[in-house]
Order: structure tokens, then sequence, then C-alpha cells
């Protein structure tokens, strides 16, 4: 399976259609770096088999594939109703292909080339949207997390955190049950271009532990940690 692959077998899983096998290998492997689980196809028809017999968090679909163009594998997908998010990756930059890729049921658009960064930001951002989960006040522990106002509250008073520890705290309450790795944390908590300190994610869990009990958030050695249902 490879290092990536190790990252990615607690995460999420998302499609990938590009026709392009260098630049499909490529984002196959940053995505997986940022912690998930990725499958790669190469034209439309194997596309739209996958994403409607398998379950995947999120599409990342290529306008020009061979067999069946995105833009059919997108009008299928939304004729049988399908709801997976689609994030439409295209060199078509004019403005009148946005509108027929937003109008046909794509969440995103971006204009190739684009910056792996801004990929992963919004893949992040399409997920918590299709989980509904972006106003949601979440409660686990005794504490209650707001996603939305960024506010967590222990027996009804407003605890303040620093940025990072919102971050993760929310990450993983979000995820409740799941098992989220380091590398995903840290893509997570990180702003662009921020330089990563090798420790920052075992402090923040240090850290909050510290404000709202040991028992809060869950080590499983060797994968990340976990908020348990």
């Amino acid at each position: 399976m490879g290092f990536y692959g190790m990252l990615c077998v607690n995460c999420m899983r998302i499609l990938i259609a590009e026709d392009d096998i260098m630049l499909g290998r490529s984002l196959k492997k940053g995505v997986e770096a940022a912690g998930y689980n990725v499958e790669l196809v190469e034209d439309g028809e194997a596309a739209l088999l996958a994403s409607t017999t398998d379950d995947f968090a999120l599409l990342i679909l290529d306008m020009n594939l061979p067999k069946l163009p995105g833009i059919g594998v997108l009008k299928n997908l939304r004729t049988q109703g399908k709801k997976i998010p689609v994030l439409i990756l295209t060199a078509r930059s004019e403005v009148e292909n946005r509108i027929e890729g937003l109008d046909s049921g794509a969440d995103d658009y971006m204009v190739k080339p684009f910056d792996l960064s801004e990929l992963l930001a919004r893949i992040r951002a399409l997920v918590r949207r299709s989980r509904g989960r972006a106003e949601e006040k979440i409660s686990v522990g005794g504490i209650e997390v707001d996603i939305a106002a960024k506010m967590v509250r222990k027996k009804n008073e407003m605890v303040v955190l620093p940025a990072k520890e919102f971050k993760l705290l929310s990450l993983l309450a979000q995820n409740m049950g799941k098992i989220i790795g380091k590398t995903e944390i840290e893509n997570n908590i990180y702003d662009l271009n921020e330089r990563f300190e090798s420790n920052t994610v075992e402090v923040i869990v240090y850290n909050l532990r510290r404000k709202f009990g040991k028992n809060l958030i869950k080590t499983a050695r060797g994968s990340g940690y976990v908020i348990e249902k």
C-alpha cells in the first residue's frame, strides 16, 4: 500500500477522475498526503460507475474525459439523485463553462493550473458542507463545541481557546469515532505557507486534555487521535 496509503486507512474516501496520467498521479499523491483515501480513474464511464456504486465523500472531476465527458458524468449523477459533492477541475476558464458546470450540479469549480493548498481547503469546505456540520453545536465529553461561532462551552461557561486548539478540537468533534492521522490534523490546523513544527499536534492535544480531561481525546498509537462516540 505504501506510506501514503497507510495514512488513509481510517480516512474518508475521495474519487479523482483525471485522464492526464501524470497530473492524476500527482494529484492523488498530494491529496493522500493530506490524510485522505484516494481512488483514481481515467475516463468518464469509470468515474460514473465508481461514484454510483461505491461510497465516496467527494468527486474531483475533470471535464475533458474520454468515453464520457465530465459534464455527462455530472448530469448523470444528478439525474440519478446522487448527492455526492463534485469539484470540477478544468483548463476551461471561460465564464460560460463555469456556469454550465455549476448549473449542471457541480458544487465548486477550479481552473487549471491550481494550487494544491487551495484545492485541499476547498475539499475540506465541501466535505463539511455536505455533512451539514458547518453550523452545528456538537456536545461531547461534557463540553459543547460551537463550530460556527468558534467557541467552546464547559458547564455553560465559555472557554477561550487559541486558534489551533479550536481547529484540532472541532476537527475531532466533527469526526467523532474516527481516527484522524497527524498529517490530516496538520493540514487542518496550519494556515497556508505556515511552517510545521514537529511536535505541535502533541502539544495541542496535551493542552486540550489539561483543559477538558485526559479521557476526551484518545491516542491511537501509530495512527492518530480520536474522540470516541
